[in-house]
């Protein structure tokens, strides 16, 4: 195994709280000692037969070996948590290439690490999955389809690019290319206030082409949240903002963050299936969850573009449209929004959703589990009134291509590519900056 010279670079102490986690460009300043770590028996094997004709003057070949396992050896092997989460510390090297710079983020799957790319010279997302089998296999499926979606987008325009991958200590370890925050967690340091409009059609047009591009290529991502959308550039800027808030009752004049750039990218394609029939397991995080799916009707590609139609909403108020984590109630919200649902699907509900209904209609509020529950429900507002609050120009364009999106009978909601279309995207406006 060949071992290349290279300079350690600080790090910083890693905060606890992931999904806070300040996003800042990575300087490099003056190289501090080497940290001595430990290597274990086989890893120490496979350096024995490094030399190198280029040492400089005073060291001899041992003390030069010596120097590259402090520099390029793995830590010391330790015990995964209770959970079969990897375990490490700040400033380590994750096989000989990468070096451990801060934790960006934890999920069900595992972790996702920043790291000193020693090879590129340049920072990355690692995500190192669970060593547990059921997330092993799952995240070898996001590998083949990562390197599907890689062959067919050139360009990498809207999907995330994988760049390696490798099995370490019985984790699957993803490496990416290092992103932005996600929309969820920008809007978490905006305090949960909005995009201006011209953020929203830009960020909703490139998400459209993303879930086009999948779905011309039969996959479904069935995961597509704000969490799982990466602004590409983590700069923006401070504009004033002049509308007072619940949030903010101190003052009717204040600052809010908007994105330099618009450009995004898609992740988690842990979830991605390839379509074949119409599914009948659950799919989907919660507030993004189409009625089929809670129905058990089987889902398809429209599941995608229901989770699309709930994003832009959210892009557009700053909070998530459903708010709630019972199956029952997020249906009576889905009425409250949108309409009655459709007697046909009613009927057609499955054994685990037919308490849900009763004498062809929902059955609500009286299957409500408490009066909180039908409180949260009834305050909610049509959708062409909650889009009106907060646009101040192209609402009805918006609430024209969101009706479409977020239609009841996934045979009639919109395709992404006839939702490109839409005049939303494609009509001349009048920005307002």
């Amino acid at each position: 195994m060949e071992i290349e010279c290279v300079t350690e670079f600080p790090h910083t102490r890693m905060d606890p709280r992931p999904r806070k986690r300040a996003r800042l460009g990575w300087d490099v300043p003056e190289a501090p000692k080497a940290q001595v770590g430990m290597i274990s028996g086989p890893e120490v094997s496979s350096l024995t037969g490094y030399t190198c004709s280029t040492a400089p003057s005073g060291y001899t070949s041992s003390s030069l070996f010596e120097k590259q396992v402090v520099q390029n050896g793995s830590p010391p092997r330790r015990e995964d948590d209770k959970d079969g989460h990897y375990k490490f510390e700040l400033g380590e090297n994750l096989t000989s290439r990468y070096k451990i710079h801060s934790k960006m983020g934890e999920g069900t799957f595992g972790q996702v690490l920043e790291c000193w790319d020693k090879e590129k010279k340049e920072m990355v997302a690692i995500k190192i999955v669970r060593g547990v089998s059921k997330y092993r296999e799952a995240a070898m499926i996001e590998i083949d389809v990562l390197q599907k979606l890689g062959r067919h987008d050139k360009d990498g325009n809207r999907c995330v690019q994988i760049r390696n991958w490798f099995d370490y200590r019985n984790h699957i370890c993803i490496v990416f290319e290092k992103l932005g925050p996600s929309i969820y967690d920008f809007l978490q340091k905006n305090s949960y206030r909005s995009f201006p409009i011209d953020i929203v059609r830009e960020i909703g047009r490139q998400l459209l082409e993303c879930v086009a591009f999948m779905h011309e290529l039969h996959l479904i991502h069935t995961d597509l949240k704000p969490e799982n959308i990466l602004l590409v550039s983590p700069e923006y800027v401070k504009v004033p903002e002049y509308r007072s808030t619940s949030r903010s009752p101190e003052s009717s004049s204040y600052f809010k963050r908007v994105p330099k750039s618009s450009a995004i990218k898609v992740i988690d394609f842990g979830s991605t299936v390839y379509e074949s029939r119409d599914q009948d397991y659950t799919v989907s995080t919660r507030h993004y969850r189409a009625p089929e799916v809670i129905l058990g009707l089987g889902w398809n590609y429209s599941c995608d573009i229901w989770s699309v139609g709930c994003i832009l909403v959210e892009l557009c108020t700053g909070e998530a449209l459903f708010q709630t984590h019972e199956n029952l109630e997020h249906l009576a919200m889905m009425e409250r929004v949108l309409g009655p649902l459709l007697p046909h699907m009613l009927k057609r509900a499955d054994r685990h959703a037919e308490k849900y209904v009763r004498r062809g209609r929902l059955y609500w509020p009286e299957g409500a589990s408490s009066r909180e529950s039908i409180r949260a429900v009834n305050k909610l507002p049509r959708l062409q009134n909650l889009i009106m609050e907060h646009m101040d120009h192209s609402a009805g364009d918006l609430i024209h291509l969101l009706r479409g999106l977020l239609k009841y009978d996934p045979s009639d909601r919109l395709t992404a590519r006839e939702a490109l279309r839409h005049p939303f995207f494609n009509r001349d406006h009048h920005h307002r900056r």
